[in-house]
């Protein structure tokens, strides 16, 4: 399951919760992360031990500008509330859990 996130305050609550959180920066109009999308859902419902975030930037313009986020899509992996990679364009399930695994 994924949380969509509009508040900044709520994302940096989420963050700092501990543990791996995915964050998924997108907006409706780009295709590659329409195509993404399906593979972050797909992630998000066959992985137990990390939190997976939807940040829409067309609705989150101030959670955007936060963590700097100029390419879409781009995928932000934090680890006990610090941000430790960014990845930008779209990717495989198997490069985004590559991703996550080499940064727990």
């Amino acid at each position: 399951m994924t949380i969509e996130v509009i508040e900044l305050n709520k994302l940096r609550e989420i963050i700092a919760g501990g543990g791996t959180v995915v964050v998924d920066f997108w907006a409706p109009w780009c295709g590659p992360c329409r195509m993404l999308s399906t593979v972050v859902e797909d992630f998000a419902r066959t992985t137990q031990d990390v939190t997976v975030v939807k940040v829409n930037v067309d609705d989150a313009k101030e959670v955007a500008a936060a963590y700097d986020i100029q390419t879409l899509p781009t995928l932000v992996v934090f680890k006990d509330g610090k941000d430790v990679v960014s990845k930008s364009g779209f990717m495989s399930k198997a490069a985004l859990i590559n991703l996550v695994e080499s940064n727990k």
